[in-house]
């Protein structure tokens, strides 16, 4: 027999998502609990991206486990984006009147966000099996599932979906109540990690005829590099001595020579997709993060995504249970929405810009490249995409 527990809200998913809901959720008095079908070491194992907009920021210091992020998150007034040879300096500050990206990853992120809620006794599950949501259109939703050979059952207000794209709770949603909408990119990123100091200070995103590429860090003695390779490719046709050759053929000769190289400690293909899920409530579940949205990591949205998703689903549970209104609860998908389809928006315009696509005709190559000489020839051109980098506000 299930083992029956009562809370506020369920949270679905122990990734930054989840655990940062469940953070601001608690400090505000409103009882919740996480439910993870990962253990705790593969959740903090996993390997993600690292720049985050100052909103997300301000969301973890509200939260009260940015301490270690202010202590070694490296603050980023601008980039470098490369077209061939060329390469232009974007300056955040003087292009956005002072604002910044913090580079911290989301790996870093996670930590905090688990050790803050292990040190305060929070409930969490992990490696729970057999996940179901049921019961969404009634009063009182729930979540079952399997812990340690017990079968637990949370009877709750709310159920906040946070577990990604391939998680339960999108699934649990009948087809004829949702509407996704989906771009698939015909290529993929394969990144290393590498404890070596980047190649400088700040990010270079590069167009290059072998394709794009990416230089970024994790610290200032841990970089992350990304060239686009197809999809069908394997990892294991990539030594670190290819991989090495390769990304440093891409750079511009100014750059190049700051290239270090050295034995990569994690090393992977990723593909690229668009993808959206309207709308982001079905009864009493809400879907947040990547179980809502996915966008390509072109821009570095999908963990600010998902810090803005958070900021606006723990702002309308705080005020049905603080204020006793309703109605941010009732319209959080379609204010979510409206944030994530600009970054989205973002997202492809820049993957379109700085990668090869296989089909691309002589025409295609053109506008490339006009969107290349406008965007270097035009402070406004250059105030838009820094607009959107640095995260447009909530």
């Amino acid at each position: 027999m299930a083992k029956i527990i009562k809370t506020q809200v369920t949270i679905v998913g122990a990734g930054p998502a989840g655990l940062l809901l469940g953070q601001l959720l608690s400090k505000a008095g409103i009882d919740n609990i996480i439910i993870e079908r990962q253990s705790q070491e593969y959740v903090l194992a996993r390997i993600r991206a690292g720049v985050l907009e100052q909103g997300t920021v301000n969301l973890l210091d509200e939260a009260e486990v940015s301490q270690r992020l202010h202590q070694e998150g490296l603050i980023h007034h601008g980039f470098d984006i490369a077209f061939n040879q060329h390469h232009l300096h974007l300056n955040f500050k003087k292009l956005t009147q002072g604002k910044h990206v913090t580079v911290y990853g989301q790996t870093e992120v996670t930590k905090d966000l688990t050790q803050a809620r292990l040190d305060a006794q929070l409930p969490i599950f992990y490696s729970a099996d057999d996940v179901q949501v049921n019961d969404l259109l009634s009063p009182i939703p729930k979540v079952n599932f399997v812990h340690e050979g017990q079968s637990y059952q949370i009877h709750s207000d709310f159920i906040a979906g946070c577990d990604g794209y391939h998680g339960i709770c999108r699934a649990s949603i009948p087809p004829s109540s949702i509407k996704e909408f989906e771009r698939i990119y015909p290529f993929g990123w394969l990144g290393i990690l590498s404890d070596t100091p980047p190649v400088q200070e700040e990010l270079i995103y590069g167009n290059h005829p072998d394709g794009f590429y990416l230089c970024s860090m994790r610290s200032s003695k841990r970089s992350r590099y990304y060239l686009q390779c197809s999809l069908d490719d394997d990892v294991k046709n990539w030594s670190d001595e290819r991989f090495w050759d390769s990304l440093q053929s891409r750079l511009p000769s100014t750059l190049a020579n700051g290239l270090v190289r050295g034995p990569s400690i994690e090393k992977s293909i990723a593909p690229l997709r668009s993808f959206v899920a309207e709308p982001l409530q079905y009864g009493k579940l809400f879907l947040a993060g990547d179980a809502g949205h996915i966008v390509p990591p072109t821009g570095a949205k999908g963990l600010n995504l998902a810090a803005s998703d958070v900021f606006y689903l723990s702002t309308a549970l705080k005020a049905f249970y603080l204020d006793h209104d309703g109605a941010l609860v009732d319209n959080y998908s379609n204010t979510a929405l409206k944030r994530i389809w600009k970054a989205e928006r973002f997202s492809w315009w820049l993957t379109n810009m700085l990668h090869h696509f296989p089909d691309k005709s002589s025409f295609d190559q053109r506008i490339q490249q006009a969107e290349f000489e406008y965007l270097f020839s035009s402070e406004q051109a250059q105030k838009a995409l820094a607009e959107n980098y640095v995260g447009l506000p909530y």
